[in-house]
């Protein structure tokens, strides 16, 4: 069984196949974001029982995604590189290892300090395995399949808040602890799973798309040779494209403002609206989930139809889904009712996930095959640096004025910008994107 998930259908791979490697990769990447992000969104369901046994302030629990993103950022460089260097599929399978271990850690944790340090080093593991599966997807899928791809594996992002309904839920009718210790066995699993995957060869896909050949499949005991730059001269050329500054930088503001929010809304339930710990978690995890699927769906659709026929399509989908869908999220806290605030959140989040399925499809496209885990960690280094203070200004602000409304509002102005400049992105997309085909043609 060893290597044999992700090999070729027909013996052949076949450039005009949507899948030529079959959709078991696929399926496999999505189980581990999924995986990722549910024991991720754990603590946000669980937060106000964790307050409640330790004591320690809204500062204090807004401090633990910035701390653990800013470790996650450190590594996200060094990622990229072992990601165009060594085998991605090894890479992702002792990553997720690790994470079940942390995440065991975090379930007997005997104290805030070291239930704080397991998910730093929870968060630093995460991010690792990013590039290597943002790498992967391009070398598996097409780009007339690429948003399909892309899309369900980054939806998982927001199909986490499963793991805030579980966490609140499970906290409620046994204790927090539960939470944790329950998702070490499917993290283990997952691990298991990654490590049959096969490995593919890098930029073969894009070389049969550009030239329209087929060809037999490499053994990845015996690929061929392929001489990498030095990692600044690689990273100089990688920054140098237009594209993917403009789509990194607007979704790491969007990512400032979304984890701020996001973290603390149950809380905000539970304290302004009087809800249990359990309804608030169920609400908020049934509202990403619900709106996450819908505006993939969306997005899909949007991206297919105007990709090719309208000047950077995929990128007007996603970056007015975004603009949009911030705007309604700063309506939806100005209600006064727990159903106003709900309906418009859950409309907030489908518009924004128009992108999902976009965004990180169109950076796979103007990044080379060679370069694409570096592409990958450029991005996830400046979503995971956005991510990191948001859940700490909204609790400093919490903290200072008495609100944790005030510090909501702040970060809807992040999220526009971070909506215009991803729109911003359409100018270049198209030169990027063929100058990537042509260099891989030749």
């Amino acid at each position: 069984m060893v290597g044999t998930l992700g090999s070729p259908r027909t013996g052949t791979i076949d450039a005009q196949s949507r899948a030529p490697f079959g959709w078991a990769p696929l399926v496999v990447l999505f189980i581990v974001g999924l995986v990722d992000r549910i024991e991720h969104n754990l603590l946000s369901g669980v937060l106000p029982l964790i307050q409640k046994e330790w004591g320690f302030s809204d500062t204090a629990a807004g401090s633990i995604p910035t701390a653990a993103a800013l470790a996650a950022a450190v590594v996200a460089l060094p990622a990229g590189y072992l990601a165009d260097r060594f085998s991605r599929t090894r890479i992702i399978a002792v990553v997720v290892f690790v994470w079940a271990i942390a995440t065991l850690g975090s379930g007997l944790a005997t104290g805030f300090a070291i239930f704080y340090m397991m998910r730093v080093l929870l968060a630093a593991a995460e991010n690792i395995d990013n590039p290597a599966a943002g790498s992967l997807l391009a070398d598996y899928y097409p780009p007339a399949s690429r948003a399909k791809a892309y899309g369900l594996t980054r939806v998982t992002t927001y199909l986490g808040g499963v793991g805030t309904v579980l966490g609140g839920v499970l906290a409620e009718a046994f204790s927090w602890r539960t939470a944790f210790l329950i998702m070490v066995v499917p993290g283990v699993l997952t691990a298991l799973l990654v490590w049959f995957l096969r490995e593919p060869r890098r930029g073969e896909l894009d070389r049969l798309v550009a030239t329209g050949d087929a060809a037999p499949p490499t053994s990845p005991a015996a690929p061929k040779p392929e001489v990498k730059p030095p990692f600044w001269g690689q990273f100089r050329q990688v920054m140098s494209i237009p594209t993917l500054i403009f789509v990194c930088v607007g979704l790491s503001f969007l990512t400032l403002g979304l984890a701020g929010i996001f973290f603390w809304l149950p809380t905000l339930m539970v304290r302004d609206f009087g809800v249990s710990v359990g309804t608030a978690a169920s609400l908020s995890g049934l509202i990403t989930i619900a709106g996450t699927l819908t505006g993939t769906l969306v997005g899909s659709w949007l991206g297919r139809k105007w990709h090719g026929t309208r000047k950077g399509g995929r990128l007007l989908a996603g970056g007015g889904g975004i603009t949009a869908g911030s705007l309604v999220l700063a309506a939806a806290l100005s209600m006064d009712s727990i159903a106003a605030l709900t309906v418009l959140v859950l409309v907030a989040c489908s518009l924004m996930s128009i992108a999902i399925p976009n965004m990180t499809a169109c950076l796979a496209d103007v990044v080379p095959a060679s370069s694409r885990g570096l592409g990958f960690a450029i991005l996830q280094l400046l979503i995971t640096a956005g991510g990191a203070f948001g859940s700490l200004v909204v609790g400093i602000a919490s903290d200072q004025l008495g609100s944790l409304l005030s510090g909501m509002f702040i970060l809807i102005i992040p999220m526009v910008v971070g909506g215009l400049l991803t729109l911003g992105a359409r100018a270049s997309f198209e030169r990027d994107a063929r100058k990537v085909l042509e260099d891989a043609g030749r």
